[in-house]
């Protein structure tokens, strides 16, 4: 016991000495601002739409779709039109389902081109990206 006071001294010296210096940064008051990186995704309620299973009940389309850009304005006129937004891909996602055949998968690529078309229109002018989560038939 008498050797481990003894040495706790020397214990403490090595531990402090072996730290590194970033973490007694903070501590004397010195503090960085962090800028925020700005917003540039949103994603959107899942958009939901009847159609046709294959045999022959009505199930659910469902489709996961979000907003990206790059520019802050866009942006902002976005997240400010997303009502707007979500009725038209709605919109166009119920004209879809209800011409789909019976019992064939939704096509995705081709919802992306309308509603990237749509978001477009809908904002006014291009430089937002409409990405797709998923589009589910149940």
């Amino acid at each position: 016991m008498r050797l481990f006071l003894r040495l706790l001294p020397l214990i403490l010296v090595c531990a402090v000495s072996v730290a590194p210096a970033s973490a007694f940064a903070g501590a004397h008051g010195e503090k960085k601002e962090e800028k925020a990186a700005p917003v540039t995704y949103f994603a959107l309620q899942p958009l939901t739409a009847v159609a046709l299973r294959r045999d022959g009940r009505r199930g659910v389309l469902t489709l996961e779709a979000g907003i990206e850009a790059k520019d802050p304005k866009v942006m902002a006129r976005a997240q400010l039109s997303e009502p707007r937004l979500r009725a038209a891909f709605a919109q166009v996602l119920m004209t879809y389902a209800s011409g789909m055949r019976r019992g064939d998968p939704p096509d995705v690529d081709y919802l992306a081109r309308e509603l990237q078309k749509t978001a477009d229109r809908v904002l006014g002018q291009s430089g937002s990206r409409v990405l797709l989560g998923s589009a589910l038939m149940n």
